[in-house]
């Protein structure tokens, strides 16, 4: 067993892994944070994705062990769990840029280092572009790429809660 800490969603967090252990394990099943979704086991799907050190990575690709002292932000540390939804979450919700749900999570974490990325003004052609490595199985993409263009304007301005 290994110890490893990491600060996650603005708490730092604890614990002794297999050091075989995955960042998307050690995170749903040590601290269950479950937002964060296991998808295809092959890294292909996106449904995995958080932001470590404020990039966004596949955590099923990660060894929790490799992001040690590092900064890891989820989607439930998105938005402040007493206030209101992140812009970008807010924008699936009224862009109906969901069915099943099981990709919003990876979808939302994506798109909100997308704009991080490309700033606010995003185009159809970037968005669908830049969502290769994340699938949906229930959409044909046209509402997560309308919310994803609305959320990004609504980040304008926007400061993550701390």
């Amino acid at each position: 067993m290994a110890a490893v800490s990491i600060t996650v969603n603005g708490k730092a967090v604890t614990g002794d892994v297999d050091p075989r252990t995955l960042l998307v394990q050690f995170l749903r099943e040590n601290l269950r944070l479950t937002g964060t979704h296991v998808g295809c086991d092959t890294s292909q799907c996106g449904c995995c994705i958080v932001h470590l050190d404020g990039i966004a990575v596949k955590s099923c690709t990660v060894l929790a062990l490799q992001a040690d002292g590092g900064n890891v932000l989820t989607i439930e540390g998105l938005a402040k769990p007493d206030g209101p939804l992140h812009p970008m979450q807010e924008a699936f919700r009224e862009n109906h840029g969901l069915q099943c749900g099981f990709c919003t999570p990876g979808m939302v974490m994506t798109a909100v280092d997308m704009v991080h990325r490309l700033g606010n003004e995003l185009d159809e052609k970037t968005i669908r572009h830049e969502l290769d490595g994340n699938l949906c199985r229930c959409t044909g993409y046209h509402n997560i790429v309308k919310a994803i263009a609305a959320g990004a304007k609504a980040m304008k301005g926007y400061q993550q809660p701390a």
